[in-house]
């Protein structure tokens, strides 16, 4: 049997001795396996197959599977996101104002009665919800047109 050192999560050294067990695995298997096994800086398919289990065996318990993603993805990810975030804010915002501005110079152009109003935005929101709120201005034109 053979003596090996392995480092816990929690980084405390645990000496174990290593067992022998049977392994069936398919020819394929063992073609990638050996293929890779540099890759990863293995030094045997043991060491292979054992870090492929405890990382398997990590990845089913775990509820946050990010901590198997390199880190350096995970940053640059999180990076992404909170720059899209800010775009997409950043464009609302903006959006926010120019329809404010339009709703200002509509509703001082237009004696606009309550009724009226109330009338105009049930159908809005029924026409936003039916097209998945892709609305262009030709549409609503062509609508205007049609119902007078």
């Amino acid at each position: 049997m053979v003596k090996n050192r392995l480092a816990s999560e929690n980084s405390k050294a645990v000496s174990e001795t290593k067992i022998r067990i049977p392994l069936w695995i398919y020819p394929s298997t063992e073609k990638l396996m050996e293929r890779l096994i540099t890759y990863d800086n293995c030094k045997s398919p043991s060491e292979f197959i054992e870090k492929a289990i405890h990382f398997y065996v990590g990845y089913i318990s775990e509820k946050d599977s990010s901590r198997f993603l390199s880190k350096t993805l995970t940053t640059i990810m999180r990076g992404m996101l909170d720059d899209t975030e800010n775009r997409i804010a950043t464009l609302l915002f903006k959006q926010t104002v120019e329809m404010a501005i339009l709703m200002n110079v509509v509703a001082a152009m237009a004696d606009v009665d309550d009724e009226t109003l109330r009338k105009l935005r049930i159908k809005c929101v029924e026409d936003a919800k039916r097209t998945n709120g892709s609305i262009s201005l030709a549409q609503v034109v062509r609508a205007q047109r049609e119902s007078r």
